[in-house]
C-alpha cells in the first residue's frame, strides 16, 4: 500500500519543508555549475527514494544538451559535451514544457521564462509509484534549483568575460616586456596546481589564478634599460624594481572583480622570514596566495631562465626550493609544491627560440 497517499497535512508539510531546506542548502553552498548538477542528482535520488536521476541543461535551440548528468546505482555520468536530445521522454517534456508522471517514472521541466532543462527520476518497479505529492515536492524544489542554476550560469559567463579581458591585458603587457623577462605559458597552471594541492576553495583558487596572470602588470612602468639589464642592478635600480608589486596593485585597483587578488599581487615578493619586499611581512602576515606564488615565481625564474641568471634544470630548482623552505618560503607551500613537482614536464619550460 502506498502510505504516502495517507500522509496527514502536517506530515506532508514537514516533508515539503525538509525537501526545500535540503535543496536550499545545496544551492547556497555550491559555486560551480557542474558540482551543483552532480550533487543535485544525488540529492533527488535520496529524497525521492529513486534509483535513477538524469538532469539536462539545454542550449538556446532546445535541441541539444550543454550539460548532462546521470546518477544511478549502476553508473555516474557527467558531460558538458553538446549532445542532441534523443529520448522520446526528453523531447516530449521540452516540446510540451510540462511534467510527465507515470507509475515509476517522472519528468519535470526547468522553466525560467523559457525551458532551460529537465529532470527525470525513475524508481524500481518494486518500489512505490510516484504520486501527485511527489510531483508537487519536485516542482517546488525545482523553483529553488532554477534560481541556483541561473545564478551560476551568470557567474560563469561573468568569469569568462573577466578572464578574457585579463588575457587581453596580459598580451598587451607582454608586448611591452621582452619574452626573456616574462613567465612561461605554464606559470598560471603551476600556481593553480599548488593551490589545489593545498585544498583551497574555488574562490581562493580563482583569485590566485587572476593574480598569477597580472602580478607583473607594474613592470610596464619600469624603464626598459632597467628591465632588460643583464648585469647587476645598482641600489637605485633595484629600488625601482621593488616598486612593481605596488604599481601592479595600483593599476588593477579600479577593477572590483580583482579585489581579492590585489593582496596576492602586492606581496608575492615577501619572504617567509620577513626579508622580502615591499613591506617585510613574514610568515602568516603574508597572504597565503602570495606565499604560493612566491614559490612558483622562484621556480619559474630558475628553470625558465632570465638573461641575468643561469638556467637550472628542474631537479636543481626543486632542490633549491626545498633548501629555502622555512626561510624564503612557507614550508607548507613547499610541501605542496614538492608533491606536484614530480609531474612537471621539462618541455614546458623550453623557450620558443630553442
Amino acid at each position: 500500500m502506498n502510505t504516502k497517499s495517507y500522509l496527514t497535512p502536517t506530515k506532508k508539510y514537514k516533508t515539503l519543508v525538509s525537501a526545500i531546506h535540503s535543496v536550499y542548502r545545496l544551492v547556497s553552498s555550491t559555486f560551480e555549475l557542474k558540482d551543483l548538477i552532480s550533487r543535485l542528482s544525488r540529492l533527488m535520488n535520496q529524497v525521492f527514494d529513486a534509483q535513477y536521476c538524469q538532469i539536462i541543461l539545454l542550449d538556446p535551440s532546445k535541441k541539444y544538451s550543454i550539460l548532462r548528468c546521470v546518477t544511478s546505482s549502476r553508473k555516474k555520468y557527467l558531460s558538458d559535451k553538446k549532445l542532441k536530445l534523443q529520448g522520446n521522454l526528453e523531447k516530449r517534456i521540452v516540446q510540451r514544457i510540462s511534467a510527465t508522471r507515470k507509475d515509476y517514472l517522472i519528468g519535470v521541466p526547468l522553466v525560467c521564462e523559457d525551458i532551460i532543462g529537465l529532470i527525470i527520476l525513475k524508481r524500481l518497479s518494486g518500489k512505490l509509484p510516484f504520486d501527485r505529492f511527489d510531483q508537487e515536492i519536485i516542482m517546488t524544489m525545482v523553483e529553488q534549483v532554477i534560481i541556483g542554476i541561473k545564478n551560476l550560469q551568470l557567474y560563469e559567463e561573468q568569469g569568462r568575460i573577466v578572464l578574457g579581458s585579463i588575457k587581453s591585458l596580459v598580451k598587451l603587457l607582454d608586448t611591452r616586456v621582452p619574452q626573456e623577462y616574462t613567465h612561461s605559458p605554464y606559470f598560471s597552471r603551476l600556481v593553480v596546481s599548488i593551490a589545489q594541492q593545498m585544498r583551497l576553495d574555488e574562490k581562493q583558487v580563482e583569485s590566485i589564478k587572476y593574480a598569477s596572470l597580472l602580478h607583473d602588470a607594474g613592470k610596464i612602468d619600469i624603464p626598459m634599460e632597467i628591465l632588460t639589464k643583464t648585469t647587476k642592478l645598482t641600489a637605485k635600480e633595484y629600488t625601482i624594481i621593488k616598486r612593481h608589486p605596488l604599481k601592479s596593485a595600483q593599476i588593477l585597483q579600479p577593477l572590483l572583480i580583482l579585489k581579492p587578488a590585489i593582496p596576492i599581487i602586492m606581496y608575492h615578493h615577501e619572504k617567509y622570514d620577513g626579508t622580502g619586499y615591499p613591506s617585510r611581512l613574514k610568515k602568516r602576515q603574508i597572504p597565503l596566495g602570495a606565499r604560493i606564488m612566491a614559490v612558483a615565481d622562484a621556480f619559474e625564474a630558475m628553470v625558465y631562465g632570465r638573461p641575468y641568471r643561469e638556467r637550472k634544470d628542474i631537479a636543481s630548482a626543486v632542490k633549491e626550493i626545498r633548501k629555502k623552505s622555512g626561510s624564503q618560503f612557507d614550508p607548507k607551500v613547499v610541501e605542496a609544491f614538492l608533491k606536484i613537482s614530480k609531474k612537471i614536464n621539462a618541455k614546458n619550460y623550453l623557450k620558443v627560440s630553442e
